[in-house]
């Protein structure tokens, strides 16, 4: 792949990252708005020798992603809205069995089929919780076309070393937004850990020191069972507490080894801010510019961006804070209160915090954050 630099739709960046990092196969049904993703994939994977599949539903476009990563092939698929509801079964039997894939959600208004064509952020908690179970899950959430293309990369990478699906959430603007963004030159090394040595003495989920199990490579002759139920090292289903125990706590274990690599997260005017912000997507692309009209008329704002929504980057937040010496936190998001939620939980006892909610199909403005702070500042 050479460098090129192209004005770019957030959609179609999210389609050739994931061919940058190495992904072969898609399946997916049209959804505004996401649509992009499947009509770029379409036309892009089989120029580089891959597939693309448009299935009868979301449900089964789920189940044939994970069918083409038990396959040895990087794959993704990309839905918004109630399609992403729908995959949450078999996005649940992809975490449960350990099964690496990206799966994008470009999120729209809800609840239901809600509205199609207007931006939202009110999958904020259904990317964290949304299947089944108790475990965690990683979520990337990009603020840029740029972003979105980098993110993507990072998402296979991500999900290939660790094992793990991967959610690149998105909102609509940033997905229809079109920047200028420069390709870069070279497509992401990593890949997932393969069996090795003996195979009489191979375990599909065995406890390794990294805490990720090596997968068989198909066509190698290792012998691997699958299956959705609880299960003990051997692959086989099993309800012995201390199996069950040791099986559910590794998959939450691992990506607390692994938070240095998983976590990312930007920050704007932090280190004198007397009201921090913290937003995702477009709404943190209003609130630079309000931080940047703020600071220009004397007024010390500033932001906190995760970029890896979930696992939350909890410790960099509150360093981030304490540094500051901020009085007040301000969490702006376009919905009815989620990602406050988590801020709350990190901050509440010291800090004032306080939501700023829109959820009418219309993004949060700069002039609506900046008001906001100005109101957290008055005497």
């Amino acid at each position: 792949m050479t460098s090129r630099r192209l004005n770019l739709q957030g959609n179609q960046a999210c389609a050739l990252g994931a061919i940058a990092a190495g992904c072969r196969f898609f399946a997916g049904y049209p959804i505004t708005p996401s649509s992009e993703i499947a009509e770029t994939m379409s036309g892009e994977l089989p120029r580089v020798g891959g597939t693309f599949v448009q299935m009868e539903d979301e449900i089964a476009s789920m189940a044939a992603v994970i069918g083409a990563s038990m396959g040895g092939v990087k794959a993704m698929t990309a839905t918004s809205g109630p399609g992403f509801s729908l995959k949450q079964e078999n996005l649940g039997y992809a975490c449960g069995a350990e099964i690496p894939c990206v799966v994008v959600n470009v999120m729209r208004g809800g609840p239901s089929t809600g509205m199609p064509t207007r931006p939202a952020q009110g999958d904020i908690m259904q990317a964290r919780w949304g299947t089944h179970g108790d475990h965690t899950v990683i979520v990337l959430a990009p603020a840029s076309v740029a972003e979105t293309y980098s993110e993507t990369i990072r998402a296979f990478d991500l999900s290939e070393r660790l094992r793990v699906p991967v959610v690149l959430l998105l909102d609509e603007v940033i997905g229809h937004l079109v920047e200028t963004v420069e390709l870069g030159t070279t497509a992401t090394a990593a890949t997932r850990k393969f069996a090795t040595g003996p195979r009489e003495e191979f375990q599909p989920y065995a406890v390794t020191e990294d805490l990720v199990p090596p997968m068989p490579r198909p066509g190698d002759g290792y012998r691997a069972h699958t299956t959705g139920l609880t299960h003990a090292p051997d692959g086989f289903p099993t309800q012995k507490p201390d199996e069950v125990r040791a099986a559910i706590g590794r998959l939450s274990d691992k990506l607390v080894l692994h938070r240095e690599l998983i976590e990312s997260w930007h920050s704007q005017a932090a280190d004198d801010a007397e009201v921090m912000i913290v937003a995702i997507g477009i709404t943190a692309r209003a609130a630079q510019k309000a931080v940047d009209d703020l600071r220009a008329q004397g007024v010390r704002a500033g932001l906190f961006r995760p970029v890896t929504l979930w696992p939350f980057p909890e410790q960099a937040l509150r360093d981030v804070v304490a540094k500051s010496g901020a009085r007040a936190v301000i969490v702006p998001e376009m919905n009815q209160g989620q990602l406050v939620l988590e801020v709350e939980r990190l901050l509440g006892r010291d800090l004032k915090v306080t939501g700023l909610n829109r959820f009418d199909g219309e993004p949060l403005s700069p002039a609506d954050i900046a008001a906001r702070v100005r109101e957290e500042l008055a005497p």
